[in-house]
């Protein structure tokens, strides 16, 4: 798992931060329902962020005798909690504050700060959205962003990016909303814009919420690096052949079970001081590799025949 993703978070909270306070001023001078509905994203996305934080640092709890394998998952809880926060305090927020508003046509004020504003959001996101993407590209050069989503197990790196992408396709609805009422002076659109962002961020959240599910309940190590391992393991001249390979990623750990047939040894002594060089050059090899279990076993067929 990337070590550099507390980096992403930071570039997400310093954005955001900026946004958000520009954001809710414009929205008390303008009296925008589109841009009040994104400051209450951008500070609901500040607390996400700081969330984050807080999951990485609990999940870096060694382990004890309740949690023998340390506290690495508890990064996905605090992870599913932003994802909730991002549909409940940004989306849901956002489409009731627009249907009050289509309820209750209420004109803007000097839109043009508001399209100002929103300019200046977008850069400050797109600033955001490109840490993230350095962060991405660090670990997964030649994979598209779509296959990244599906196949990371880095959940605090996938809240940011979700969070980010949502972000800057907000901000294009908020725009086109706040010109629409300008050019028309129909006040509808500008509330439309905010039923438009609350439903975009409903719709990012969910995906961000079955993504994290499928993490918490026990997810394989990334397709590439078990792979990896496995073709490891199978150019060994100690094993004959492997019979299973489980692989569990445990936050920024992960766990290997190997069931394999070994050559033969003189004695069970030398079976085992094998199997040790095997899981020490395995962790050599793969460093995030932290807790490996080896079975000398025989084929299932052969078991009949003994």
């Amino acid at each position: 798992m990337n070590e550099e993703s507390p980096k992403a978070i930071f570039y997400a909270l310093a954005a955001n931060l900026g946004i958000a306070v520009c954001k809710f001023g414009a929205a008390a001078f303008t009296g925008s329902g589109s841009m009040f509905a994104e400051a209450i994203h951008s500070t609901a996305d500040c607390g996400n962020q700081l969330l984050l934080l807080l999951g990485l640092k609990r999940a870096q709890a060694p382990a004890n005798a309740l949690h023998p394998l340390g506290s690495g998952r508890e990064i996905y809880f605090y992870a599913l909690i932003v994802a909730l926060l991002l549909f409940f305090v940004g989306g849901a927020f956002s489409v009731y504050e627009g249907a009050h508003r289509m309820m209750h046509h209420e004109p803007l004020s000097n839109p043009v700060v508001a399209l100002v504003i929103l300019g200046i959001s977008v850069v400050l996101e797109a600033f955001s959205l490109a840490g993230a993407f350095r962060e991405i590209r660090k670990g997964t050069p030649n994979k598209s962003l779509w296959r990244w989503f599906r196949e990371t197990r880095e959940s605090e790196l996938l809240v940011v990016a979700s969070e980010d992408v949502a972000a800057l396709m907000g901000l294009a609805i908020a725009f086109a909303a706040v010109l629409l009422t300008m050019i028309t002076g129909n006040p509808a659109y500008d509330a439309a814009g905010s039923i438009g962002v609350g439903v975009l961020l409903m719709i990012v959240a969910f995906l961000v919420v079955r993504e994290v599910k499928s993490m918490i309940v026990g997810e394989s190590a990334s397709p590439e690096v078990r792979k990896a391992i496995e073709a490891h393991l199978r150019v060994r001249s100690e094993i004959t052949r492997i019979i299973s390979l489980i692989t569990l990623q445990w936050g920024k750990h992960v766990v290997v079970a190997v069931q394999a047939e070994m050559i033969d040894y003189a004695s069970g002594r030398a079976l085992i001081d094998a199997i040790n060089v095997i899981e020490d050059d395995l962790q050599r090899t793969f460093p995030q590799v932290r807790w490996v279990f080896f079975e000398p076993d025989v084929a299932r067929e052969m078991k009949g025949t003994a």
